[in-house]
């Protein structure tokens, strides 16, 4: 199914740019607008790793035996099994934007491993190739990982920036690039609708940001990173 007339009557979204259309009507809009099995591929890239049937999984005893494999914290593991899931996806574009953020979190987890020595075994989730190689450790002289991820020496420079609100704003603005490249040549396809909600998702994040809401954001950003400095 195309969605010509869906796609045409959509307002441009430009990074860096607050979204015209409220994020709730746009959600509404879709599901009007898309059929039931292409709408579902939305509330796939709506889940997170707090979603019932991934907590549910946890307590499958091969799932838990799984667990008990890995160094992983338990909220570690279920965002392993959210990739999973998503790179299980019918649809390729869902399983390779998974893939994508999967390789992201990985290598953003990596250069904190690499630069205070700590274990990356205990972070580094999920089994695809570069979180493999990304456990050897040496991520800039590696020639395997720079070969099997693209975007490497981009997402290392983002790490690297140490606002961590300007460090989110570029770990979006990356996020975007690789929509926007993914889709570059595909034409009113349920892809393009796809990423369209992605970007709005992005932009819906950073929408309306206050001074007040942006410390917020800062003091959450930073518990978290103390959180992850757990290993």
């Amino acid at each position: 199914m195309t969605y010509e007339y869906l796609i045409s009557g959509l307002d441009d979204l430009q990074v860096g740019q607050k979204s015209k259309l409220p994020f709730d009507e746009l959600l509404l809009l879709l599901e009007e607008q898309m059929s039931p099995a292409d709408f579902s591929l939305i509330e796939q890239l709506r889940k997170r790793q707090d979603a019932p049937d991934v907590v549910a999984l946890m307590e499958d005893d091969a799932v838990q035996d799984r667990f008990h494999e890995t160094s992983l914290s338990e909220e570690d593991f279920r965002t392993q099994l959210l990739y999973e899931q998503g790179m299980k996806s019918r649809n390729k574009f869902i399983r390779a934007w998974y893939e994508f953020n999967l390789n992201l979190n990985n290598v953003m987890a990596a250069v904190v491993c690499q630069k205070h020595g700590y274990d990356p075994e205990k972070v580094i989730v999920g089994d695809n190739e570069v979180a493999q190689l990304l456990r050897k450790g040496n991520l800039l002289k590696n020639a395997g990982l720079a070969a099997a991820l693209p975007e490497l020496k981009e997402i290392v420079a983002v790490s690297e920036i140490q606002n961590l609100l300007d460090r989110e704003r570029h770990i979006d603005a990356l996020r975007w690039q690789w929509l926007e490249e993914y889709t570059r040549f595909m034409y009113f396809r349920v892809e393009n609708v796809l990423a369209y909600y992605l970007q709005a998702e992005i932009l819906h994040r950073w929408d309306d940001l206050t001074r007040e809401q942006g410390e917020v954001i800062f003091r959450q950003l930073l518990a978290d990173m103390k959180k992850d400095i757990k290993f």
